[in-house]
């Protein structure tokens, strides 16, 4: 029987490169904040950032979709939530949903596909086959 998927929370607060003129949080941004959440579950998978360096196998945003619902504010602290969400032989997808934590409001919901990739080469690189047999 598979273990549950990896999951993983981060918090960031909204600062002023966030934002726009009218403190507003950029789109852009949501996707930076999810990059850290990813960057830490990724390390959960087993990839760590020193592990990537080593063997020069990175995962690659191939695919990203996101809901934006509400706006974020500066100042405002959000709570990203990051799972494993699905597993095939060439790809992976990972799930992210964002939270202010004032008020529990839903503010991004957002899927990204990746896949592994072998540098300098660029050279696409099969999933490792525990994933799908600790995680299918």
């Amino acid at each position: 029987m598979p273990s549950p998927r990896p999951t993983l929370e981060t918090r960031e607060e909204v600062m002023f490169f966030d934002t726009d003129c009218g403190g507003v949080v950029h789109n852009l941004a949501y996707l930076r904040m999810i990059e850290t959440c990813r960057t830490r579950l990724a390390a959960l998978m087993g990839m760590d950032l020193r592990a990537m360096a080593e063997t020069q196998v990175y995962p690659v945003v191939t695919r990203t979709e996101a809901d934006y619902k509400r706006p974020a504010k500066l100042g405002d602290w959000i709570t990203i939530r990051g799972r494993l969400d699905e597993i095939s032989r060439a790809r992976f997808w990972c799930a992210f949903e964002m939270v202010r934590e004032s008020d529990g409001a839903t503010l991004v919901t957002a899927r990204q596909a990746l896949a592994l990739v072998a540098m300098p080469a660029g050279k696409p690189v099969r999933l490792p086959t525990e994933w799908a047999e600790q995680w299918g």
